[in-house]
């Protein structure tokens, strides 16, 4: 494809970068329609059960996407859900070619999209920049292949791998720029998850409080909070549940309370394959884990974690204080869990670093 093709394929992502804290449970989308080299219409997807980025691509352009190029970042729908099959709207637009960075991996469309445009003649391509494609929607590529959502476990240290003084106090590790883009990462999740201890001694929010102004969206949308609370210890004024209301508590324990869900056991506590499972059938994409070593390390020694986001601050807090993950069992050299390391920045005084496991 020419230099052009990624040209106008970089755009559409970066409209469908727009969507990063507003589409969810549907993915980031963009499109842009181009005619004699031109861009006649553009659109990304902005919330669920409105118009996907074709259809408001092609309102934009109107009669000049007639014999354009629509580039897409996903695959056009070719289903009926919400809103009405994309697929349907290029062929009747008109449109001449048609370049998609990736075929939908949900079992709805996976090429039948493609397929439908392709038996109204129009030219098909895909595969444009699909790496970047497929970066904008991890969890939902991820639920759509394995069932299962993208977990992204953050943390934060001292320099010396410590999340918390031997007394448990930990606030505040890193400084205000770190601490903001952790909103950044909760406002992008579909849900925020932790365990009862973490509840029951730090008292968390775990809320977005960033604004709709900061975010660049019309509202903020607050991700689902999920508590793993196996003998059902959750207390009735948790600040979890007063700020947030809609907190979902998952249990091991036979129960009759609204929000909690029994699900299967392992080990004493919550199955945690088994919760991801639960979730992911309630259209959970990508889950920010903020929990204590334990069942960080549960998630991590389990291969349940796609990413893990550590903060790192100029500190020293002792070999008395807590570490970063509880991982028994790891004696030898052998045994170790290696990291393919993504990115590393600096975030004021503090280092963030982004890797994701490598499992055996």
């Amino acid at each position: 494809m020419s230099d052009q093709d990624h040209a106008f394929m970089q755009r559409a992502i970066r409209l469908a970068q727009k969507g990063l804290y507003s589409t969810d449970p549907n993915p980031r989308v963009g499109c842009v329609l181009v005619k004699d080299n031109k861009i006649v219409g553009e659109g990304w997807h902005q919330k669920a059960g409105e118009p996907h980025a074709e259809v408001l691509a092609l309102r934009q352009a109107g009669n000049e996407a007639k014999a354009a190029t629509a580039y897409v970042t996903l695959e056009p729908c070719s289903h009926t859900g919400k809103t009405p099959p994309c697929a349907e709207a290029l062929v009747e637009a008109d449109v001449s070619r048609v370049v998609v960075a990736m075929q939908d991996p949900n079992p709805l469309v996976a090429g039948q999209g493609l397929k439908r445009l392709q038996d109204s003649g129009i030219t098909v391509e895909s595969g444009l920049m699909e790496a970047q494609a497929r970066a904008l929607n991890p969890g939902f590529i991820k639920r759509m292949e394995t069932g299962l959502p993208y977990v992204r476990v953050k943390m934060a240290m001292s320099l010396d791998g410590r999340t918390a003084m031997a007394s448990g106090e930990s606030q505040w590790i890193t400084g205000d720029a770190a601490r903001r883009d952790v909103q950044l990462l909760r406002a992008r999740s579909s849900a925020v998850l932790t365990g009862i201890g973490t509840v029951l001694s730090d008292d968390p929010s775990m809320n977005v409080r960033l604004t709709a102004e900061e975010l660049d969206v019309d509202e903020v949308r607050q991700p689902l909070q999920v508590v793993l609370d196996s003998a059902l210890r959750f207390p009735a004024k948790a600040k979890i549940a007063e700020v947030n209301g809609d907190v979902v508590i998952m249990t091991t324990s036979k129960n009759d309370v609204a929000n909690a869900v029994q699900v299967e056991e392992k080990d004493g506590h919550v199955d945690l394959k088994a919760a991801l499972k639960f979730l992911a059938e309630k259209e959970i994409n990508e889950i920010h884990v903020e929990a204590g070593a334990i069942l960080s390390g549960a998630f991590l020694q389990q291969q349940l974690v796609d990413e893990i986001v550590v903060y790192m601050a100029p500190h020293i807090m002792g070999d008395e204080a807590r570490g970063l993950f509880a991982l028994p069992g790891l004696s030898e050299m052998k045994d170790r869990i290696s990291l393919d390391i993504q990115d590393v920045r600096m975030l004021g005084k503090d280092l963030r670093i982004t890797a994701q496991p490598v499992y055996s």
